[in-house]
């Protein structure tokens, strides 16, 4: 007797239909994505946009922990660190985590190379 009316319940309980099953599942999407997938866009972002943007003499941390000052840009995916005074090493962009310091280059290594101006004068004066 009671097992034939909990079957008669379950038989007239259809309600809301596929829409209110799929809600909650669209809402943990919802959530997911403004709480983990979009904030992690924008940080690989910034951080292409830092690498990208890396210049002689930019102080940099790599992936495993070391302070360097960037001495050479060789190419799109390679750059060359200095650690110590006269130790230069090989780095792909990519284990560049973070900017430390950002600095203009040296006076005389930019575009003219320490030639004279249109002016006659000279970049070391």
């Amino acid at each position: 007797m009671f097992i034939a009316t909990a079957y008669a319940q379950d038989a007239g309980a259809e309600g809301g239909g596929l829409m209110v099953q799929m809600l909650p599942l669209v809402l943990i999407f919802v959530v997911f994505y403004f709480l983990l997938i979009r904030p992690q866009q924008k940080k690989a972002k910034s951080h292409r946009e830092m690498v990208g943007n890396l210049q002689r003499g930019d102080k940099v941390v790599t992936a495993g922990g070391l302070y360097a000052t960037v001495a050479k840009v060789e190419d799109q995916n390679t750059v060359v660190l200095e650690i110590a005074n006269g130790v230069r090493v090989k780095a792909a962009r990519g284990t560049i985590s973070e900017l430390a310091a950002k600095t203009e280059p040296r006076r005389g290594s930019d575009d003219n190379g320490g030639k004279k101006d249109k002016k006659g004068k000279s970049d070391e004066s």
